[in-house]
């Protein structure tokens, strides 16, 4: 394949949706979490929503494709500046990282009805931070890891620009022999003493490296994956429905066959997962684009405005999810009905979940200096305040001295 048109900067608007489409999947999978520990144990209710759960689980490898894809259409083409890049980066995720960590301890000590006991909530916040263990921040601790090696991806890219099929076939066998050595080795071996990022594989961004280079591969050969994609999307899609069908297939085959724990039987680190995950990204990028077609035909201003706007703070609907589903998860706990009826609220409580989300997120996009806590600063606005005071002292001096000259 030769080079796509990442040379030339443009927007994608199909971007826009495929975010949409991940952040509001990550927030459907925790939202049918919360309905299904509060449906009765052993309820077919509570059978259909683990048997189903598989199908969801494509949202955080999505996430990671697109994290690898935007960062690559942004940086490949730019001189290699990486301190900078390194200062931007961590600044403009590590402040919503540390900051939403240190609010999301104390909304969930104080929800809980503990006092405040501020020797041990600093000792908690700080071992959070480290471990990105808590409130879903594991992506963020990805993303860290991918930043350092951020410009070693890169080089690797442009040293075998003609080798690029096989770096991606590589990344993808190494990718299912670690997902098969996940299930079928790891369970089996002491991990205790293992450096935490090894232990705790679910944070170590080799797990998920073959997203991150396919989303670095997709960018580079936007056009021609474009072209593949449409000319196979009929295939594509058949074939994705039929996977997310058979993770209810494996789901009881983890489970009745294999004798495995629910944990694990509902990992998303499974050989199966990984082609099911493959196949919906794919399938999601083509719905992307046809997204991005219907915009050159009229698409419904309302409907593009919603996407627009969802997709601008969908990193911060990512990082305040918490505090919506931890309100539902108390609503929940006192709601006293049938388990099909507990079922067939789970609609509404997925909108109150990406509702409460998205209001949180827009006020802090909306008003400074909350910006900062979702990745989006408001500083231009000060610099626009200040250019304006600028013009206005220049206009006044200008008045001046005409006034002086006619005196």
């Amino acid at each position: 394949m030769t080079q796509g048109r990442v040379k030339k900067k443009r927007y994608l608007h199909e971007v826009d949706l495929m975010r949409v489409i991940f952040i509001g999947g990550v927030l459907l999978n925790h939202t049918t979490t919360a309905f299904k520990n509060n449906v009765g144990s052993g309820s077919g209710s509570e059978l259909l929503l683990e048997a189903t759960h598989l199908a969801l689980h494509f949202t955080r490898m999505g996430f990671m494709f697109m994290t690898g894809l935007v960062l690559v259409l942004n940086y490949y083409n730019k001189e290699p500046h990486w301190f900078n890049f390194w200062k931007k980066r961590y600044i403009s995720v590590g402040i919503p990282y540390v900051g939403w960590n240190a609010i999301m301890m104390w909304f969930a000590t104080i929800t809980a009805g503990v006092a405040l006991n501020w020797p041990n909530y600093f000792k908690n916040l700080f071992d959070a931070i480290i471990h990105g263990n808590k409130y879903y921040m594991y992506y963020i601790l990805v993303t860290f890891q991918l930043y350092l090696i951020f410009p070693l991806l890169v080089y690797m890219f442009k040293k075998l620009k003609n080798h690029h099929i096989a770096i991606l076939v590589g990344s993808a066998l190494i990718q299912l022999l670690l997902v098969i050595g996940i299930k079928y080795w790891l369970p089996g071996v002491d991990r205790s003493s293992w450096w935490y990022l090894f232990r705790a594989y679910g944070m170590n961004i080799l797990v998920y490296q073959f997203y991150f280079i396919a989303g670095a591969f997709v960018a580079i050969h936007y056009d021609e994956v474009d072209r593949f994609i449409e000319k196979n999307h009929r295939v594509i899609g058949w074939s994705t429905l039929v996977l997310a069908l058979g993770t209810v297939a494996l789901f009881f085959g983890n489970l009745k066959i294999l004798k495995l724990s629910m944990s694990a039987t509902e990992s998303i680190h499974q050989p199966y997962i990984f082609i099911y995950d493959v196949f919906m990204i794919a399938f999601v990028f083509w719905i992307g684009r046809q997204y991005a077609h219907a915009r050159e035909k009229g698409l419904p201003q309302w409907i593009d405005r919603i996407i627009k706007n969802m997709s601008k703070v969908s990193f911060g609907i990512y990082l305040t999810q918490t505090i919506p589903i931890t309100l539902l998860y108390g609503i929940l706990s006192v709601i006293k009905v049938p388990s099909v009826v507990m079922l067939l609220l789970l609609p509404f409580g997925y909108a109150f979940v990406l509702g409460g989300a998205f209001l949180i997120s827009w006020f802090c996009y909306k008003v400074p200096p909350f910006g900062v806590l979702i990745g989006r600063p408001q500083w231009h606005l000060s610099k626009a305040r200040k250019e304006a005071k600028g013009v206005k002292e220049n206009v006044k001096n200008n008045e001046s001295i005409k006034q002086a000259i006619r005196e």
